[in-house]
């Protein structure tokens, strides 16, 4: 175990004193394991340490108060619901129904079918290529 900071180890003496209460709780002989091997404890892991030492009655306040702080120092990790994904592309409504209307009326037109089947293959129109479309929409439709 590699020791962050030399001296008195609070946590180590509140696993010893859980351990002397009572040898045969498995989950103080696996903290004590993990805790000699990886050198601490998770939040969560601490936050069990604390309930089990509470009812510990030869402990001393001083140290459940130490353990105590170093459970709230430790940061919370909620793992969040996943929020709506929006698509990373939205079809404009407008330039499609311009695109329909005018195919409806000139299905052979290679520009319009161009940029029909660009549309549709889920690419982003330029600007120039809307306006391409309502130009032809307000020439060929109106």
């Amino acid at each position: 175990m590699i020791k962050k900071k030399p001296g008195i180890d609070i946590i180590d003496k509140i696993l010893d004193a859980c351990y002397k209460h009572n040898p045969d709780a498995l989950f103080i002989m696996s903290l004590m394991h993990q805790y000699e091997e990886r050198g601490g404890l998770s939040k969560k892991q601490l936050e069990g340490l604390f309930l089990k030492a509470q009812k510990v009655t030869e402990m001393p306040q001083s140290w459940l108060a130490t353990l105590e702080a170093e459970i709230l120092k430790r940061p919370t990790r909620d793992k969040t619901l996943a929020t709506d994904i929006k698509p990373l592309y939205e079809k404009d409504e407008i330039t499609e129904r311009l695109l329909l209307e005018i195919l409806a009326k000139y299905p052979q037109h290679k520009r319009v079918v161009f940029l029909q089947s660009k549309f549709s293959n889920n690419e982003v129109l330029s600007v120039d290529e809307k306006k391409e479309v309502e130009k032809f929409h307000k020439l060929l439709i109106k």
